[in-house]
């Protein structure tokens, strides 16, 4: 059956043991569980599998080094794996997400991988996904699956990365379609549902400004058709997990247990 978990990021934790008591405030015990304070020591790892005994890790999330999210520009010259710069940060990164992951028993990890180029000439695509592949050789040889973030770029275009980047999954999130302007999010579930690893339960409005971000909003008040959504879910035989993330609002407790409460009613049976 698909469980039903939350973003540890959305919550906003102060720490290991706030998050764990801010999960089970809002309704599911699974966690998708934001790696990067653990490996840079923020958080100790000891403290924090204590402190999360009980619920269970669907999977992890990693950031990139530099990501600005200030405007669509920002984000397009710093995310993911695209900027040289912090590139050999981010592998080295990667290299000790990896081997926690692995040790915390995750099995999924998620990440932007940054907008990729949607023109197969374009030698800056190339390079991105020469990085990509290494990333994704990293994890599985640590038997850990990686998925990227959908949204950055069209469900066409990210098909055509997938095949050039043997293993890689995805992570779905409708919300992020609307919010970066790629595309209807219900069509881009069922091109790219073979594929898909996991589904983020996330809602947006469209920008009314061309080249601006959308807005988030708490689910089942912005843009997407979740009755639509869920029957594409459904029709293509998914049965992965559905993390709900909120990343914006000061009520997060407050918007996941909506959230859940419109996945309960509209999703069959998540755990």
């Amino acid at each position: 059956m698909p469980r039903l978990a939350v973003c540890s990021w959305s919550l906003q934790p102060t720490g290991p043991a706030d998050l764990a008591a801010k999960v089970r405030d809002c309704g599911p015990d699974a966690i998708q569980l934001a790696l990067d304070p653990i490996r840079t020591g923020q958080w100790d790892e000891a403290e924090t599998i204590r402190a999360l005994a009980g619920l269970t890790l669907v999977s992890a999330m990693m950031a990139t080094k530099g990501e600005d999210y200030t405007t669509l520009d920002t984000i397009k010259a710093t995310g993911g794996v695209r900027p040289d710069a912090t590139w050999p940060d981010n592998l080295e990164a990667a290299k000790a997400n990896a081997d926690l992951a692995a040790r915390l028993g995750v099995r999924l990890v998620t990440f932007h991988a940054g907008f990729l180029p949607h023109h197969p000439a374009d030698p800056e695509r190339a390079r991105m996904l020469d990085r990509l592949r290494q990333i994704v050789d990293i994890f599985r040889a640590r038997t850990v699956a990686v998925a990227f973030e959908t949204g950055q770029e069209s469900a066409d275009t990210l098909l055509g990365v997938l095949a050039e980047v043997p293993g890689a999954r995805v992570n779905f999130d409708p919300a992020n379609m609307i919010l970066y302007a790629m595309g209807d999010p219900i069509e881009s579930l069922r091109k790219l549902a073979p594929h898909v690893a996991q589904i983020h339960i996330k809602d947006a409005t469209p920008t009314p400004t061309p080249g601006q971000w959308g807005s988030e909003a708490p689910a089942g008040s912005g843009a997407v058709d979740w009755d639509a959504f869920f029957a594409a879910y459904r029709s293509a035989g998914l049965r992965c997990d559905l993390v709900i993330e909120r990343e914006a609002g000061d009520q997060r407790v407050a918007d996941v247990r909506t959230a859940a409460s419109l996945v309960r009613a509209k999703c069959p049976s998540p755990a």
